[in-house]
């Protein structure tokens, strides 16, 4: 009897009713589902459940640590100098010519059932060669009768990191992955001219076997060798994305034939994988659905992590045979509030927190801690915090004659500002630094939602600093002893006075008297949203300042950044892997956005920044690394090049019958950890969707009260009017 009073707005169909099934929703739909293409957060929901690179993180550990995959054990690193020899672990970087990585992958995994691997009698492929008959009523992957299956081969792995270099597949990392395996370029070349010849002859598919890789070769079936140009230790976190997931040739064939392509079939619709789950349906305006691979070979549910891990209850599934969720359902969700009621109603099990709904799911106690509300309490709802390994900023371009003084740090660049012009440039973005309350911002407009910014490197990843050690001295001061003590943002006197030293006393050139006048470039519905504009104007004003917004279209906006043109823009980074190397490079010299069209969009420059950066990149974590990295905090945090906003928090709510349930942007592939106990999310929903009948039984009597009067008066004029027959009766 359970679920069914809950029927009558239940979204599912009722087959679904009782299942093993994770529901959950999505906002924006995929783009790209292809590994050598997708590079997006929400396309990572589905692909990390699906397809598997030799490396994972540790779904329990923090801070992240790497772990096998597919890969039999951690891959084997060695280095060489430029006469071949080969280097301890200790060697410096700079005397790194090349690096060795080879992999060995587990053998007996098995890629999932798909049509692609269905193979006649006599062994030759079921479905290639097919022709616009064999296609006629075709759909989707389904309408094929046989599929099959294989299992996973080490040239499947090389197969994938040849499509980086394909002309037609653009993928986003095959600039930097070139830089380190220049082969990469070698073989873009002849793919272009080989797909030109192929064009020239009426077209055709690039068949990526008769190329070779230089620098990427299969060693036996189950291991294979990258060999890098010099040190580039950050590469082991890239060997955890899709990118590095296996592609076999045959799926590439399967889906490259004609007429397949104005079907959907394609691998960037329907993805092909060894993991633990499959895409059973895309309907991405509507509903994605993955559902349990029956190939999956299993895995255990960890066993270690973190102290509190045991006491939260993330240890109870230890050694236990993972999957042990049947399906996944997508659905899609524009609107925050019917995601939200949903949710409510039990038909999500776990939901973010947005601004609309945040009051209603937390509140905050006098101390600035985040506790649920009580109606969420009383649900049995669960409420998950994490900081994201992220940072939103406000960056000077040092560039600009105002606020960067045309030059950086130390920069001796041909064209740089004076020494005293650049001094005082850095007082200015000191002073606007502290006037900006970071704080205040956080709490207005993100509800308490990110922990203020104190250097490019959030909490968690190495090189962080936390406590008396980690605050930025240029902007906040420590009160209170070591362990009872916290930062306080400096006075505005003190911002005052910087902004005096740097020429402007109460915002006024010292010679001139002209007001100054600081611009911020940005986009609407970013900072030019009015509010937030309004609440930047009220910061600058307390300096004396003129705040002026210069909204401009995507395009525009991205013209200035790249030709230098902007004063103040505001920005953001998700790290691609927990590393501090992917967080500094931001400010790093050769990534200067107008000089080299990289990543750094404050065009900031420090030589002796840029020096220890190269040092620090290939450097082992340790306290040597830590030494560097505290440095070039030093030095950013004295030179000012961002005002460094915020990390953002992320608040997940859960339902009760979810377990093994931990937030860490990192781990992606997270859904075959996670357990229901179906009965009682059953139980709770057939409670919070009881149908409450006494309104339509009102209605009903209502209704009733209103319509009899008329039917009583009806029925006395028939009897009034009715003319009696021959025995006096009236009809």
């Amino acid at each position: 009897m359970l679920g069914c009073s809950a029927g009558l707005n239940d979204p599912y169909p009722s087959v679904e009713r009782g299942e093993n099934i994770f529901y959950t929703a999505f906002t924006e739909r995929p783009k790209h589902l292809d590994p050598v293409q997708s590079y997006s957060e929400d396309e990572a929901a589905f692909l990390y459940q699906i397809v598997e690179p030799p490396l994972q993180y540790h779904y329990l550990k923090r801070p992240y640590v790497l772990e096998p995959a597919t890969a039999a054990e951690m891959p084997g690193v060695r280095r060489y100098d430029r006469n071949g020899r080969e280097l301890p672990a200790t060697a410096d970087a700079a005397n790194v010519a090349k690096t060795v990585v080879e992999i060995r992958i587990k053998e007996g995994i098995l890629y999932q059932p798909h049509p692609a691997f269905a193979v006649n009698e006599d062994g030759s492929p079921r479905y290639l060669g097919l022709t616009a008959d064999d296609l006629h009523g075709v759909r989707g992957l389904g309408d094929f009768a046989e599929t099959g299956t294989r299992e996973l081969l080490a040239a499947d792995y090389v197969h994938q990191i040849k499509r980086l270099a394909h002309p037609s597949l653009h993928s986003p990392i095959f600039e930097l992955m070139a830089e380190y395996i220049p082969g990469l370029k070698t073989l873009h070349g002849q793919l272009v001219a080989a797909q030109k010849a192929a064009a020239e002859q009426g077209g055709g598919a690039l068949d990526l076997e008769r190329f070779e890789l230089p620098g990427v070769e299969v060693v036996d079936p189950h291991t294979y060798r990258i060999t890098l140009q010099g040190a580039y230790p950050q590469f082991m976190y890239w060997l955890s994305m899709p990118f590095f997931s296996p592609v076999p040739p045959e799926v590439d064939r399967f889906f490259a034939q004609p007429g397949m392509a104005e079907r959907n079939l394609t691998l960037d619709w329907w993805p092909v994988g060894t993991g633990p789950y499959m895409l059973v349906e895309n309907n991405p305006n509507a509903r994605m659905v993955l559902a349990r691979n029956p190939n999956f070979r299993g895995e255990p549910y960890p066993c270690e992590g973190e102290p509190d891990d045991e006491e939260a209850g993330l240890l109870a599934d230890c050694g236990k045979t993972m999957p042990f969720i049947d399906r996944v359902v997508f659905s899609r969700e524009r609107e925050g509030i019917p995601y939200w009621n949903k949710f409510l109603q039990g038909y999500y099990d776990a939901s973010g927190v947005s601004s609309d709904n945040f009051d209603q799911a937390v509140t905050m106690t006098s101390q600035g801690d985040v506790a649920l509300s009580d109606e969420m309490e009383e649900r049995g709802i669960r409420l998950l915090t994490s900081v994201a390994p992220s940072i939103f900023y406000l960056g000077f371009n040092m560039l600009d004659p105002l606020v960067g003084a045309a030059g950086s740090g130390g920069s001796k660049e041909k064209g740089a500002g004076s020494r005293e012009s650049r001094e005082q440039a850095r007082k200015l973005r000191q002073a606007i630094s502290i006037a900006l309350d970071m704080e205040e911002f956080v709490s207005i407009f993100l509800n308490g939602r990110g922990l203020p910014g104190m250097s490019p490197i959030p909490p968690g990843i190495f090189g962080a600093r936390e406590g008396r050690e980690g605050i930025n001295p240029v902007v906040y001061e420590w009160q209170g002893d070591d362990e009872n003590g916290r930062p306080v943002r400096r006075s505005l006197d003190e911002a005052r006075r910087l902004l005096a030293e740097a020429g402007w006393p109460n915002g006024r050139n010292a010679r001139t008297g002209e007001p100054l006048i600081v611009n911020l470039d940005t986009t609407p519905g970013g900072l030019g949203d009015k509010t937030r504009s309004d609440w930047l104007a009220k910061k600058f004003r307390s300096l004396g300042v003129q705040f002026v917004v210069r909204p401009t279209d995507w395009n525009r906006f991205q013209d200035k950044i790249r030709q230098g043109n902007a004063q103040l823009f505001f920005f953001g980074w998700n790290a691609d892997y927990p590393d501090p190397e992917n967080l500094l490079f931001l400010l790093h010299g050769p990534q200067g956005k107008v000089r080299f069209s990289g990543q750094n969009a404050a065009n900031y420059e420090n030589p002796e920044y840029d020096a220890l950066f190269e040092r620090m990149k290939a450097m082992p974590d340790g306290p040597a690394r830590q030494q560097v990295i505290d440095r070039m905090v030093a030095m950013l945090q004295h030179d000012a090049p961002w005002v460094f906003a915020f990390h953002p928090k992320t608040y997940s709510l859960q339902h009760g019958w979810v377990n093994n349930r931990k937030t860490g942007a990192m781990v992606r592939n997270n859904i075959k950890y996670l357990r229901l106990e179906v009965e009682r999310r059953a139980a709770a929903r057939a409670e919070w969707n009881e149908p409450v009948l006494w309104p339509l039984v009102l209605a009903a009597l209502l209704l009733l009260a209103m319509v009899s009067p008329a039917v009583l008066h009806w029925r006395r004029r028939e009897v009034a009017t009715a003319v009696p027959d021959e025995a006096g009766e009236r009809h």
